[in-house]
């Protein structure tokens, strides 16, 4: 009986609880997060929509362990992101969260396998090891064929595919993605929300989504949207 509960309770990816940010030029405060709370579960795939200027990069910033909140409370998946120190952020980065960003951070003379394979060289793990897993992150993003062509020899939804991979290859239980469709045409793009689909549905990963596509924002299992630093729906 207590397993069968276990399974039908679903667990909260990330909590927010009364978050604020303001910036600072001089004596000028500019206020980004304004008293920001919602709940997700896991295994979602979640947009955030705003105009720019509306406080979700830095909301994205805050949940990537990049930037530190004035105060509140943010929680993903189990772990208390206020207030810890940076020995804890560093192993929150490393094994919780994959980072996909928009214009694909990708070492330019390495190899795809050699790029995906760079966060498992971070953690210790062997070079056998880790190449026979970014083998088998790329081949999940369809580009077995490409893994020792360097960036230079790949298009844009190339790149971003070899940056999934690597946001993957932990196998982290969460992924951050800043605009990942902000630079390619509309096939790749679309190419791309679909790996994000299989990462939700078949991987497990849950996926939290920056975009100021329309189309995209609407597309996700929850549909978030930001103006003025608030939470305007969900």
């Amino acid at each position: 009986m207590s397993n069968e509960k276990k399974e039908s309770v679903s667990k909260s990816a990330i909590q927010i609880q009364h978050v604020n940010k303001t910036f600072y030029q001089g004596e000028v405060a500019f206020p980004v997060l304004n008293d920001v709370s919602f709940e997700i579960e896991e295994k979602k795939l979640v947009t955030l929509m705003g105009p720019s200027g509306s406080g979700k990069s830095t909301l994205l910033n805050i949940l990537s362990a990049i930037e530190s909140a004035n105060s509140g409370q943010i929680t993903v998946f189990g772990n208390k992101l206020f207030g810890a120190n940076e020995k804890e952020l560093t192993i929150y980065r490393r094994k919780t969260i994959g980072i996909v960003f928009q214009f694909f951070h990708l070492f330019p003379y390495l190899s795809a396998i050699d790029n995906v394979s760079l966060p498992l060289y971070l953690s210790g793990i062997s070079k056998s090891v880790a190449e026979a897993k970014a083998k088998e992150a790329l081949s999940l993003v369809g580009l077995s064929h490409r893994k020792d062509f360097t960036p230079k020899e790949m298009s844009g939804g190339e790149k971003q595919r070899v940056s999934i991979a690597r946001a993957i290859v932990h196998q982290p239980k969460l992924i951050l993605a800043d605009e990942p469709t902000g630079n390619l045409d509309s096939g790749s793009s679309e190419m791309i929300m679909k790996l994000f689909n299989r990462c939700v549905k078949e991987l497990g990963i849950s996926v939290f989504l920056v975009t100021h596509n329309e189309q995209i924002g609407e597309s996700g299992d929850i549909n978030l949207r930001m103006l003025d630093g608030k939470i305007q729906n969900k």
